[in-house]
């Protein structure tokens, strides 16, 4: 938790956007409210999952623990955080706790409420015929209650609605438009003290990362690698900020599954970040030859991506949108695999054809933050465009999570890859989807049984360029990574 300055302050900033009103629309009124998570039973009450607060709760709030909710007046700016204090029964169980009123008090809120008035004053905003602005829910429990609450289907609180579809002390409720731009506008733009925190995620990521390319070796099974890197991740900080992606078959581009043996020849694809302990996150993807050393052909592939990720970071800077640095990074991919005579053809019209989805069908990267994706709970277009942007239909390029145009304290990840799906090669050559440009005989005959490559590391746009987070980086050259291996 920070100090309480830095939640007081991020209440009244989304109070002063809220009240302000821009592009057109009037000020805001009514209420917002955020609710926290609770608790959710694995198999039975008791045994749960692994607490994680909502993120936006977190933001703005600061209690990391279960059963909480608040409400912002924006129209007098009061606020109000609500939860249970305990009883004997739970001093019995998990000892004397700090009063809702002292969680309150370290946040900067001056007014406490018990849980079941969160319900009650919510009801009485919505019988006065007040707007409620709320967030979209991931969790089914908020989305539930919500759903409850406001005599809406369930969808209803999953969707943001344009501003004019609100309708208040009626039957019909969506997630607010207003709310949800305002949060990301200011998630967006990340504090020196969010900084800090995902520089420690990252650096909890560089020791789970080398952990696994210490135990990369014949022989090991996966299991026992992931086993270990996760086990980094909760000694240093809160644990994993995604399901760990660690597979020799790269082509697949979230392969979860981890019942491999380490095998000579292979690449080993490891994907995979940290949380500190509060909640920053860290995104990292390192390759690494199974048996320490890179074959010839597969020396080729990386070192045009290890190429395209230094290509997106010198690129990535103020006033660069981010989808140009991914159809720079494509030209460049093309640039190689026309080397290795895989494409022919001019790369400009490659580029413009679509022709790098083939062999990375993802985007350059996404946000980073308080979610490892960070706020595509919100509406993944509304956080990783600019309103003058669309997103393109093409494979690849239409998977960009990010494409605004960059500012000082956007905090993205830099990830190219190639990949070889066999699945999808069969289906571009059957349709004719590559208009002439994609030579199929030569990945036909020697890069079907490949795999894929990818190079990640996570970037803080300055005000004159960009840096790596982390105070290491992995090594990223195969040359380096070679001699890490050997080591």
């Amino acid at each position: 938790m920070f100090d309480k300055e830095v939640y007081v302050r991020r209440r009244r900033t989304l109070l002063d956007i809220m009240t302000a009103g821009a592009d057109g629309h009037p000020a805001e009124s009514g209420i917002v409210v955020f609710p926290g998570n609770a608790e959710a039973p694995q198999n039975y009450r008791g045994n749960d999952y692994k607490f994680r607060q909502e993120s936006s709760f977190l933001y703005y709030w600061g209690i990391d623990e279960p059963g909480f909710a608040a409400i912002l007046d924006l129209d007098s700016g009061d606020e109000c955080l609500f939860g249970n204090d305990v009883d004997i029964d739970d001093i019995i169980w998990m000892g004397p706790q700090e009063s809702v009123a002292s969680k309150a008090a370290r946040t900067g809120v001056p007014i406490s409420a018990p849980a079941s008035d969160f319900d009650k004053a919510v009801r009485d905003a919505r019988a006065k015929g007040r707007r409620i602005h709320f967030l979209p829910t991931s969790r089914y429990y908020n989305t539930l209650r919500l759903s409850e609450l406001l005599e809406v289907p369930s969808e209803a609180i999953r969707t943001v609605a344009p501003v004019d579809d609100m309708v208040c002390g009626g039957c019909r409720y969506h997630a607010s438009l207003p709310l949800v731009k305002a949060v990301i506008s200011m998630r967006l733009i990340k504090e020196t003290c969010e900084i800090e925190e995902i520089d420690k995620a990252c650096e909890i990521g560089y020791l789970m990362h080398t952990e696994a390319r210490n135990c990369c070796r014949p022989g090991v099974l996966e299991q026992d690698i992931v086993g270990r890197m996760e086990g980094v991740t909760i000694s240093k900080g809160w644990g994993v900020s995604f399901t760990t992606i660690l597979s020799q078959h790269g082509e697949t581009l979230h392969n979860h599954r981890h019942d491999g043996v380490i095998t000579p020849g292979n690449l080993l694809v490891i994907d995979a970040g940290a949380e500190s302990n509060t909640h920053y996150a860290s995104d990292f993807t390192r390759t690494l030859p199974c048996g320490g050393r890179f074959s010839p052909k597969q020396k080729d592939v990386y070192d045009i991506v290890a190429d395209c990720n230094e290509l997106a970071f010198t690129l990535a800077a103020p006033g660069v949108t981010y989808r140009d640095v991914h159809l720079k990074v494509a030209a460049r991919m093309l640039e190689g695999l026309k080397d290795l005579g895989l494409v022919t053809g001019n790369v400009e019209d490659m580029v413009r054809e679509g022709i790098a989805g083939l062999f990375m069908p993802h985007g350059l990267g996404h946000n980073m933050g308080i979610d490892v994706h960070d706020m595509e709970d919100l509406g993944e277009d509304l956080v990783g465009y600019d309103d003058d942007q669309r997103r393109s239909p093409q494979l690849g390029l239409g998977s960009l999570r990010m494409a605004r145009r960059l500012r000082p304290g956007h905090v993205i990840t830099d990830e190219p890859g190639i990949y070889f799906v066999p699945a999808l090669i069969s289906r571009w050559k059957a349709e004719g989807t590559d208009k002439g440009m994609v030579n199929y005989g030569r990945l036909e005959s020697g890069y079907l049984d490949f795999g894929g490559i990818r190079l990640e590391d996570d970037l803080l746009i300055t005000e004159d360029g960009c840096r790596r987070l982390g105070p290491h980086r992995l090594p990223i050259s195969s040359a380096d990574v070679e001699a890490a291996m050997a080591d």
